[in-house]
């Protein structure tokens, strides 16, 4: 990316820095041997994926509840927010600091990159999403619809024609802990936002709480996590005329008894990456093929809410879990835009 979004984003982080607690490090131990047991094969098809000399490492902890990741290449970081403090916090891949990016954020939720390079934002306590740009003032991009104001936009995608696609389920006006307790005035919709005219329209209204979301490689399918349900289910739904709107919505599948997938991301594969909970021995990533088979899992101390592909290479792995931030290089990349 060029310089200017560079210095952009560093204008933009705060000089704060919020330190790791070194009691809750003390409490990580990171296996010692190759290849790394936390990273488990459930079918043959995972080991493709999996690199034998690299193991799950924590990065940061110390904060309350960690959601929406997202990696900035040309400044070699990471964002996410820390939804009950308040914050967008940063992590840098040089350095191995933490800082604030933002405080307050609205109660920031989730975090994506438009195709301009722009950090775009969906915010609880001001129900909308934002988007920053290179000077760092904020752009509103979606807080009504039908002169109604959106409940609290959840997590966020950017398609390649620039439309850009959020949920909005009402999990930051249900309190005052993650946003500010309110009376929902809409459905629990999934929205599209046109790149062009900035023409707001529902993409679907049949998903009860819609919480992650993401493309397929090809932008062919959307898949969208319902989480008003239990067991919770994945959705997929197939982009049509000409990638503006969505048809043929399906079951992918349903997470069982014991699983609560939060934020999902796709490799190149096609594979689907998904942040997992809840309660010891299900906390962490599954992955799933294209045609729903889980073919392995990464187990983590914490119930991962939400991951993104980034590093170098896109080949390093970002999993927001709760208080930490955890990683992993893994033997795929994640898709453009995710």
């Amino acid at each position: 990316m060029i310089g200017t979004r560079r210095s952009f984003l560093g204008a933009t982080a705060a000089t704060a820095v919020a330190a790791a607690a070194p009691a809750a490090f003390a409490q990580w131990q990171p296996e010692r041997r190759y290849p790394d047991p936390l990273v488990e094969v459930l079918d043959p098809a995972f080991n493709k994926y999996r690199l034998g000399l690299a193991g799950v490492e924590r990065l940061a902890t110390g904060f309350r509840w960690s959601e929406g990741p997202v990696w900035f290449g040309d400044g070699r970081y990471l964002l996410w927010s820390d939804i009950p403090n308040n914050k967008i916090m940063r992590w840098d891949e040089v350095t191995g600091r933490v800082s604030t990016f933002r405080s307050p954020s609205n109660n920031s939720n989730g975090n994506t990159r438009d195709r301009q390079g722009r950090l775009v934002t969906c915010e609880h306590d001001s129900r909308r999403v934002t988007r920053t740009e290179y000077d760092g003032t904020i752009t509103v991009i979606a807080d009504k619809f039908d002169g109604k104001r959106l409940n609290s936009p959840n997590d966020v995608v950017v398609k390649s024609d620039d439309s850009i696609w959020f949920t909005d389920p009402p999990f930051g006006i249900l309190g005052h802990y993650e946003g500010t307790t309110a009376t929902p005035e809409l459905p629990t919709n999934v929205y599209r936002v046109d790149g062009k005219s900035g023409q707001i329209t529902v993409a679907t209204g049949a998903i009860n709480r819609p919480n992650g979301l993401c493309f397929s490689p090809d932008e062919s399918k959307l898949y969208i996590i319902e989480s008003g349900v239990v067991p919770r289910v994945v959705h997929v739904f197939d982009v049509t005329d000409g990638g503006t709107k969505l048809s043929n919505g399906r079951k992918f599948m349903d997470s069982g008894p014991s699983g609560t997938p939060d934020g999902l991301r796709c490799d190149v594969d096609g594979n689907l990456w998904m942040g997992w909970g809840m309660g010891e021995g299900h906390d962490g990533v599954m992955v799933f093929t294209p045609d729903a088979k889980p073919i392995g899992k990464i187990n983590l101390p914490e119930r991962c809410a939400n991951l993104c592909f980034g590093g170098v290479k896109r080949n390093r792995l970002f999993m927001v879990a709760s208080k930490s931030i955890y990683s992993l290089y893994v033997n795929t990349q994640g898709v453009k835009g995710g």
